[in-house]
């Protein structure tokens, strides 16, 4: 089998290539390039797609006796995903921009251009799992390391994308063991650190980086009640459950700390109140797709069992979830609509949550609205 191994320059990314190349098949490496301005992205081991993480992937390759290229994605890439988060943050919501790069560039854009060349599967170092059915149809699974299961991460993966899809590290019980083979096999990457955080926001300062993207002006933050208790300078800025960085003038009643219950971008005012109010327990979602084919509920608007999960490193709890349909002008559109079983606090619009069976990825949504049941609307 041809395979096109997308090499990120670190150590999952090159022991999956070394064992597709074990295993038999053609492999050929390729990074993409994200940036036609390296220094905009992350260095060290806080990035992955730097010109560093380039030259790892490539002596990785180079090892491995695979060719190596690099792609240039970059304009797609400040569409899809810088754009993206900037167009999100603008409208209110917090988006997971790791989730619009796996979905729009490497499992969109790198996997259109893999087929259009004749390869039939892109392997990459995600710790998740194809599993196929009785009828041959792919469904997501997690990884066998829980720890470091990616699973949430690859939710937005359609049925077709799946077909295509090679994960070699899916019953790797342990990252400690994908080092060990990579130190075994002569990689140089086998102790380097994990990537982290935001790849193309290059000191970290999320809200520093957009105030020069998004035109802030200042408003006012409000408690619970209505009571103005402080000023902003931007509404855009804050993200739903955040602590520090509110500069309240009044100090709350009890003494107790504030969190960000709610942004209005419209209004330009941030709704702060006590930790117990971030409790979300009813998500309606927009944006719906299936990983695989869909369970049977989809199609007959059922409610059915589930977990669900709203962060890459959050705890999934129980859930019931049925899909309703909308029809406009534009075709028709699903809407997923979650009640969680076990509250959920700080939960966003714009973050995605992802469904799941057992450990069977059943499909994910863009949170539009995250609201308590029991709690009235805030003023």
């Amino acid at each position: 089998m041809r395979v096109l191994a997308a090499m990120s320059g670190g150590v999952d990314s090159a022991v999956a290539a070394a064992r597709a190349v074990e295993a038999g098949h053609d492999v050929v490496g390729v990074h993409l390039a994200l940036s036609r301005m390296p220094g905009t992205l992350r260095t060290g081991s806080r990035g992955c797609c730097t010109v560093e993480d380039s030259n790892d992937a490539w002596r990785a390759c180079d090892k491995l006796g695979i060719p190596y290229y690099v792609w240039d994605f970059s304009e797609r890439f400040q569409e899809d995903v810088v754009q993206d988060f900037i167009n999100e943050y603008a409208a209110g919501r917090t988006p997971n921009p790791c989730m619009r790069c796996n979905e729009r560039i490497k499992f969109a854009a790198l996997l259109e251009k893999a087929i259009a060349l004749g390869f039939d599967a892109v392997c990459t170092g995600h710790y998740a799992k194809v599993i196929t059915d009785a009828d041959g149809n792919p469904e997501l699974h997690r990884a066998a390391d829980w720890a470091k299961d990616q699973s949430y991460v690859l939710g937005v993966l359609t049925h077709e994308q799946l077909k295509h899809c090679m994960f070699p590290l899916a019953d790797t019980p342990s990252k400690a063991e994908v080092r060990a083979e990579a130190e075994a096999r002569g990689l140089s990457v086998a102790q380097k650190p994990d990537s982290h955080d935001i790849c193309f926001i290059p000191d970290g300062d999320t809200a520093g980086w957009l105030a020069e993207k998004i035109e802030m002006t200042d408003g006012e933050i409000l408690d619970e009640t209505g009571a103005k208790v402080g000023g902003h300078t931007g509404a855009n800025q804050f993200t739903v459950g955040q602590r520090r960085g509110l500069k309240l003038g009044t100090p709350a009643a009890d003494g107790k700390p504030r969190f960000v219950l709610e942004i209005r971008p419209k209004e330009n005012k941030v709704i702060v109140g006590p930790h117990a109010l971030l409790a979300i327990d009813s998500i309606q979602g927009i944006k719906v797709s299936w990983a695989g084919l869909p369970i049977d509920e989809v199609a007959t608007g059922a409610e059915f069992d589930c977990y669900a999960q709203v962060r890459a490193h959050g705890d999934p709890v129980p859930a019931r979830a049925f899909i309703t349909e909308e029809t406009d002008d534009g075709g028709t559109r699903q809407q997923l609509h979650v009640t969680l079983v076990e509250p959920l606090l700080g939960v966003a619009p714009g973050q995605t949550i992802v469904l799941y069976q057992g450990s069977r990825v059943l499909g994910q949504a863009t949170i539009d609205t995250a609201r308590s049941l029991a709690r009235p609307d805030l003023p």
